[in-house]
């Protein structure tokens, strides 16, 4: 064999190329919910536009067209950035199609468009930690409005003692409580499980609201609304809608859930360290010059329940005494 042959064999066209409506249907059974949901709108574009076209037809040319198109079809809202997002998600999202399309020998991995349009380039957040006063003012609320303030001032501690995702609140289960080493299995994006120390009066709360609400099922949702159904994403809104209303300043900057998570990771990063940050936050060490060192000082479960501790000002079963 020569190197000749193995240029023809890449670049020779496959037998069968399933057309975008065939494909997208197969993709979409072989991922995550997760990612069916976040990539669905944009498949579904796809689909509309390109239906009857096969997957080797579109040129790098009309991806970067339809990236354009997808920003400026963005829904405009106060927080936009000019449809940035959306043309990241389509971009990924046909990446995510062809790359299952090179898996399955549908096209060859040297003929995949989508790799030679870059996503469009990420502009920092401006999400940042917010300050002690701000931060009681949004307990406030959340303990004192809405029609059922227990629930909402026990959301606020949850995200702010673990810095947890909604995503893994929600997940949240009765068996996921470690009373005795007062831990939590959060499950995080990404199919990531991990323990995260939690105060013992977090604990307490946890697993009296769940007694009281009726998680009875071990392995069912803890989190749950009076009448005992499954807390969804919709009970956040209300929160963040009434914080709003209250404080201009939430208004203005459309504070949420991921502030809470900002506020504890500036907290522990700025007393002990980028280690233990990271680990905090469930961060695996990023693949880059900046952040390669963190690959061998790796902070455990003592460190984080030590920053805990120093967070909460309640003594932690794992946390080194002070």
């Amino acid at each position: 064999m020569t190197p000749e042959d193995l240029l023809d064999a890449q670049q020779a066209p496959c037998e069968h190329v399933p057309t975008f409506a065939e494909f997208v249907p197969v993709v979409a059974t072989a991922v995550s919910d997760g990612t069916r949901r976040l990539y669905g709108i944009y498949w579904a574009r796809v689909v509309t536009l390109w239906g009857t076209r096969t997957l080797d037809e579109p040129t790098a040319t009309e991806i970067a067209a339809l990236v354009e198109s997808t920003k400026s079809r963005a829904v405009v809202r106060r927080n936009s950035r000019g449809g940035r997002s959306a043309g990241e998600h389509m971009v990924a999202a046909l990446r995510c199609l062809y790359k299952f399309a090179a898996a399955d020998d549908h096209i060859a991995l040297a003929r995949n468009p989508a790799l030679l349009v870059p996503k469009p380039r990420r502009i920092p957040s401006t999400r940042r930690g917010l300050q002690n006063v701000r931060v009681e003012e949004v307990a406030e609320v959340a303990s004192t409005t809405g029609n059922d303030p227990a629930l909402d001032a026990l959301l606020v501690r949850l995200h702010l003692e673990t810095a947890c995702r909604t995503g893994a609140a929600l997940a949240l289960r009765p068996c996921d409580i470690d009373e005795e080493q007062c831990l939590i299995l959060l499950q995080e994006k990404g199919g990531v499980f991990r323990w995260q120390p939690a105060s013992p009066t977090l604990i307490a709360h946890l697993i009296d609201h769940g007694l009281v609400r009726g998680s009875a099922d071990p392995r069912g949702p803890l989190l749950r609304y009076r009448d005992g159904r499954p807390l969804s994403k919709r009970r956040y809104d209300g929160l963040w809608a009434r914080v709003r209303r209250q404080h201009e300043w939430a208004a203005r900057q459309l504070v949420s859930t991921h502030w809470l998570r900002h506020t504890t990771l500036t907290f522990v990063e700025r007393r002990f360290g980028l280690a233990v940050a990271q680990a905090y936050a469930g961060h695996s060490p990023a693949n880059n010059s900046a952040t390669t060192t963190t690959t061998y000082i790796r902070a455990n479960e003592i460190e984080v329940a030590t920053a805990l501790a120093a967070l909460t000002g309640e003594p932690h079963p794992l946390a080194i005494a002070a």
